[in-house]
């Protein structure tokens, strides 16, 4: 296998407690690697492991596991892991993995998960809504959409992710979350293949040409897959048609390193809004590509 054989990667770097005495990796570890990526791959796909299984209603057990050894990785060494579907049978799913050192490909996996009711293990087939979003992801097609409109349309989902993130998550008390702006902004909800919400926003009416992003929230399981930046870039591209000059958010202070990628400066001092740290940041449009 080489590299160009994989789209996705998994990165991480060998720790202390995964070498032995020579300071190579023990032999069981590199399934743990592998499991990982898997866990990494689901992301990819924009599903949260657990509710999309409900949806399905299945889930994936372990029918086999096959690890060739070309070389070991030592303690420190920087490690992809690429990973592929390769075959998706009637019950089954067959997973190619690899793992490489830069381009030294270390070792090889094969990983076979048998699609099957959570009760009683029994096979079932793959749903074709599972099939369809791996053979589009190996195919390099979008996994998400997002979706724009007025919370009338969009106000179910969009609410449901918002509770779930800010009043059970970050125990914002309900009647700070919910308000009149509701009704007069334009909202955007990302939804996966499987038509699950997973990530949503909102665009207030624009005020002396400055707009205002707000409620901005992600899927916890989600983060860091760029799921919240297309949310951001939607609502953005929505303001600019509208002739706004410039973007205004109040980010909590665990996200302004993800806005200020994007290109959004801080203003002001930071300080506090529903007991969580913020700090106002803005940016002029339209967003760079």
């Amino acid at each position: 296998m080489k590299r160009a054989d994989f789209r996705f990667f998994h990165r991480l770097r060998v720790r202390w407690a995964e070498v032995d005495m020579q300071k190579i990796v023990f032999n069981a570890h590199y399934l743990m690697y592998f499991d990982t990526a898997v866990a990494d791959y689901w992301r990819a796909l924009a599903m949260p492991y657990e509710e999309a299984m409900q949806q399905l209603q299945g889930d994936l057990f372990v029918k086999k596991a096959t690890v060739e050894f070309s070389a070991s990785a030592r303690m420190d060494d920087r490690l992809d892991i690429g990973l592929k579907c390769g075959r998706i049978g009637n019950s089954s799913l067959q997973f190619l993995g690899a793992i490489f050192r830069g381009e030294e490909l270390l070792v090889t996996c094969e990983l076979v998960y048998v699609f099957a009711d959570p009760a009683t293990q029994t096979s079932r087939s793959v749903p074709q809504a599972l099939r369809e979003t791996l053979s589009g992801f190996e195919a390099g097609e979008p996994m998400v959409r997002v979706k724009t409109g007025s919370w009338s349309e969009l106000g179910e989902d969009a609410g449901r992710i918002r509770t779930e993130v800010f009043v059970k998550e970050q125990r914002i008390p309900a009647d700070l979350e919910w308000d009149e702006a509701d009704a007069t902004s334009l909202h955007a909800v990302a939804y996966n293949r499987l038509g699950q919400p997973v990530a949503t926003g909102r665009l207030l009416p624009a005020e002396q040409g400055t707009a205002k992003i707000g409620r901005m929230a992600v899927h916890q399981v989600l983060r860091g897959c760029g799921v919240g930046e297309q949310v951001l870039r939607a609502l953005a591209d929505a303001s600019a048609k509208r002739g706004d000059g410039a973007i205004e958010l109040h980010a909590q202070r665990t996200a302004q390193s993800f806005y200020a990628k994007l290109g959004f400066a801080p203003r002001g001092e930071p300080y506090d809004e529903a007991g969580i740290p913020h700090i106002t940041m803005t940016r002029a449009l339209p967003l760079a590509c």
